[in-house]
């Protein structure tokens, strides 16, 4: 056995709403349940139910920029800077503008749809 892992084919998520995700390490990417990282791309007005989740979760911005409620406060994050959320915080997060919102997520520990618990 490697003592590394080489990603050269990251697992799309499939997604309803237009929104890019590749898991780069994680579950389903490659068995990883302590963390999970994905690139992400949220097209303009993209925005995803409230949830209340089991993991910490890093937002790191790339280009355009993400509006993020946070526990009934607002907050806007934009290129070049990033987020922590801790778990059992009430986030949503959405795209209202124009541009396409890229972005890197790490959850601590891995992300699961169940343990997003999405309203």
């Amino acid at each position: 056995m490697k003592n590394y892992f080489k990603q050269s084919n990251p697992f799309k998520v499939p997604t309803n709403d237009n929104k890019l995700i590749e898991e780069h390490f994680g579950i389903v990417a490659n068995g990883e349940k302590n963390y999970s990282i994905a690139h992400m791309v949220a097209p303009p007005k993209w925005i995803e139910p409230q949830q209340n989740p089991e993991f910490d979760e890093i937002t790191i911005m790339i280009r355009g920029a993400k509006k993020i409620i946070i526990d009934d406060e607002e907050i806007f994050l934009k290129k070049g800077e990033s987020l922590f959320v801790k778990k059992g915080s009430r986030v949503q997060y959405s795209n209202p503008f124009d541009e396409e919102a890229e972005y890197w997520s790490i959850c601590l520990p891995a992300f699961t749809i169940e343990k997003a618990n999405r309203k």
